[in-house]
């Protein structure tokens, strides 16, 4: 691995530490809230850093749910009293309904006088679910998998999966029965709605009858200043900061490549781009294919290095966050991985897979280009 290769690594986890959710929450308990709530309800995959803020604050006899994507637990420290439930991302499984179910059960179980905390993250919509009267798992399952396969925004699945369901779109805090709804997100969507992250799990219904106060305590914007001011105290000049990966994999390609003008520095993007698949893809997501993409348009142009991730560290259904590319690459057999939606195999075979586990946040992808 060169120095490059180190400094890139280093910029993204500055970003990704900026927004991480045991960061973000604290920060916010620490300012907006003054008092403990009554229950604390974190969905997402990055509930468990979120949860674990909550519960440091509180202590461990407030009670806590926590659903997050499996594995996103380990390691968080949450307390033994926490109730964990792990289900799956990005199509959802049996365990996704059990843990809808049980988000329900919660919810709508808690006291006439309670108040709660929520604490929402980008996956929430897959991670826990309860389908309308008649549908079934399976029905669930075709539609996310389809969506994914034609390369939908995130606006346009979440309006499908509202369709489906009895929690989204303001549906679960309209079984709540107390006066009072706390609700902290981790935006992993353009625009930062609330009524857009995780399908509008954490947003208010139109009559609602309780008090409510929603805000968003990390994002994108938030990941790539820090990205910068890092880049920054490293030396580096920083030459532009973008939030505008919100197309097909191929065109984000393009517009990382045209930037790439010569001058020594780094540049910055972030987003959410998409890719249609073929049937039956191989391994990788969307930042391993825009990684791939991105090194086949600056193969041979020397001193270039690009790093490609998902601020939740992982991309699509693999357990890598994307690729860390160079102008050495894209070779033999790259042309073939991207048409086959297998951009993950070949970037593991030369060493270019970016991997970091789960990271705690989940703000979209940060995309980053440094010319020496």
């Amino acid at each position: 691995m060169g120095e490059a290769d180190d400094i890139l690594k280093a910029v993204w986890w500055a970003g990704v530490r900026a927004v991480r959710g045991y960061e973000a929450v604290s920060s916010a308990l620490d300012t907006d809230l003054d008092a403990a709530p009554d229950r604390i309800v974190a969905v997402g995959k990055a509930a468990a850093s979120m949860a674990k803020a909550a519960t440091d604050t509180y202590g461990p006899d407030v009670p806590c749910l926590v659903i997050t994507k499996y594995h996103h637990s380990e390691g968080a420290g949450l307390p033994e009293t926490a109730e964990v439930m792990e289900s799956a991302h990005p199509v959802p499984d049996e365990a996704s309904l059990l843990a809808g179910a049980r988000l329900l059960e919660v919810v709508e179980g808690m006291a006439a006088d309670s108040h709660l905390l929520l604490l929402v993250s980008g996956g929430a919509s897959s991670l826990a679910e309860v389908l309308e009267q008649g549908l079934t798992l399976g029905d669930l399952a075709k539609l996310n998998a389809g969506m994914l396969a034609q390369g939908l925004d995130i606006h346009a699945m979440n309006a499908r999966r509202k369709t489906l369901s009895r929690i989204k779109g303001g549906r679960l805090l309209d079984a709540f029965p107390g006066p009072r709804v706390t609700v902290f997100a981790i935006s992993d969507v353009e625009g930062d709605a609330m009524g857009v992250i995780g399908s509008g799990i954490g947003s208010a219904p139109e009559d609602h009858r309780f008090v409510y106060d929603g805000r968003i305590v990390a994002s994108n914007a938030i990941a790539r200043r820090a990205a910068a001011a890092e880049a920054e105290r490293l030396g580096l000049t920083v030459l532009s900061s973008e939030e505008t990966l919100y197309c097909d994999v191929a065109e984000a390609a393009d517009r990382i490549a045209k930037k790439l003008d010569g001058r020594p520095g780094l540049r910055i993007w972030g987003g959410e781009p998409v890719t249609v698949l073929p049937d039956n893809p191989g391994m990788g997501g969307r930042n391993q294919a825009l990684a791939l993409s991105v090194a086949e348009r600056i193969a041979g142009r020397a001193g270039l290095s690009v790093l490609v991730g998902g601020t939740d560290g992982s991309d699509g259904p693999t357990t890598a966050a994307g690729g860390l590319v160079d102008a050495s690459t894209w070779g033999p057999g790259a042309a073939e991985a991207l048409i086959a939606a297998d951009s993950g195999t070949y970037l593991a075979h030369s060493g270019a897979l970016f991997e970091t586990g789960p990271t705690g946040t989940n703000v979209m992808d940060l995309a980053l280009a440094l010319q020496t």
